[in-house]
C-alpha cells in the first residue's frame, strides 16, 4: 500500500481530547481537498472512535490513544484509532446498533453505526484485556463531482 503522506498523533485518554484529535484530522486533511461534507463526516467518524477508545476502552482509567491518519493514492483516506484498555468481548454485538457496555451513562450505542454511515469501510479488531483498533476508510470524490 503506498502512502503518500501520514501522521501519527498519540494522546491520553482524556475526552477533551476527542477535539484535539478531530482538530489534527481536519488540519491534515486539508491538504486533499475535501468537501465540507467530506470532512465533517471525517470528523464524525473519529469523533465515534475517539470517544469509544475513552469510554469503553478504558473505562474510567488513563491510557494512550493511537491516531493515524494516511493520504493514499486516488483520493483514498485511512484512519486508524487504537486503544490499549479491556478490548471488546464480542465485535459483532458491540457493532449492533443501540449495543451500549455503558447504559448507566445513557449512551446511545451507536458509535459504530456512525462510523460505518459516514465512512467507506470500517474494520473492528479486539482482543479482551489488550484493546481495540478501529480501521477507517473513505474515498474523496473527484474535484467538480
Amino acid at each position: 500500500m503506498e502512502i503518500l503522506n501520514e501522521i501519527k498523533f498519540t494522546m491520553p485518554s482524556l475526552s477533551v481530547n476527542e477535539g484535539t484529535a478531530r482538530a489534527v484530522v481536519s488540519s491534515f486533511l486539508i491538504q486533499a481537498d475535501p468537501t465540507v461534507e467530506e470532512l465533517s463526516d471525517i470528523r464524525t467518524a473519529v469523533s465515534e472512535a475517539v470517544t469509544n477508545a475513552v469510554v469503553h476502552g478504558y473505562r474510567h482509567k488513563k491510557g494512550n490513544i493511537e491516531l493515524t491518519v494516511r493520504l493514499l493514492p486516488e483520493r483514498v483516506i485511512y484512519i486508524r484509532v487504537k486503544d490499549k484498555g479491556c478490548g471488546i468481548e464480542d465485535v459483532e454485538q458491540a457493532m449492533e446498533p443501540l449495543f451500549t457496555t455503558a447504559p448507566e451513562e445513557e449512551r446511545s450505542g451507536l458509535g459504530f453505526s456512525v462510523m460505518q454511515s459516514f465512512m467507506d469501510r470500517l474494520k473492528v479488531k479486539s482482543t479482551p484485556d489488550k484493546g481495540t483498533t478501529v480501521t477507517m476508510r473513505k474515498r474523496l470524490s473527484a474535484h467538480g463531482d
